[in-house]
């Protein structure tokens, strides 16, 4: 239990995720997460005004767990086919990790997501934005092809393209069939196409 003047958002998050995994989105409240803290419900609106602004925060948080890996991968130095290669198979794992090893958790996510649109068109902003500069070094490298002249268009309709085509394996729209024993052959297939397509031509 954390006394109400040592109580941080981390933590309250924390316990938000532990209750929606006990009671399902439905039957969670800010009182049941008030009560696992130890602590009065005030306290939890003292950083989050209200149930809608916590749910927001935790999907948040939720969502955000794979940019940090990824934003590693984006930064490196090296072969952009690498890298966006490593890019998009981390997201894929770690999707999967989240719907293989907690579906009941998932699932109360996927509710939450439903919930807050913007949230999640901010989410994906930032990995287009992810893929946009790992394409810009490839095309500054010449192992990416572009398709125009205008670079600034062809490299955020590139990383939207590439985003969009790889939706099968990272959109939860397609969780179940994250576990098919061939899903890896798939992605590797995937990727062949989208590296053909992106590869310069001699």
């Amino acid at each position: 239990m954390s006394p109400d003047n040592a109580l941080t958002a981390e933590q309250i998050l924390s316990a938000t995720e532990d209750v929606l995994r006990r009671f399902g989105p439905a039957k969670a409240t800010v009182v049941d997460v008030a009560r696992t803290l130890g602590v009065s419900h005030g306290s939890v609106y003292r950083f989050f005004p209200s149930k809608a602004a916590l749910r927001e925060a935790v999907t948040e948080r939720w969502l955000a767990q794979a940019h940090d890996e990824l934003r590693l991968i984006t930064e490196e130095t090296g072969p952009a086919a690498e890298r966006l290669h490593r890019w998009l198979a981390t997201l894929f794992a770690a999707k999967r990790r989240k719907a293989l090893d907690d579906p009941q958790l998932f699932a109360t996510y996927m509710t939450l997501v439903g919930e807050n649109s913007d949230t999640v068109d901010a989410h994906i902003g930032t990995l287009v934005a992810q893929i946009a500069d790992i394409v810009r070094d490839g095309v500054a490298s010449e192992e990416f092809q572009p398709a125009s002249t205008d670079l600034a268009t062809h490299i955020g309709a590139t990383a939207r393209a590439v985003f969009e085509a790889t939706a099968h394996f990272h959109n939860p729209a397609h969780a179940a069939s994250w576990s098919d024993p061939a899903a890896e052959e798939r992605f590797e297939a995937l990727w062949r196409l989208i590296l053909g397509g992106l590869a310069s031509r001699t």
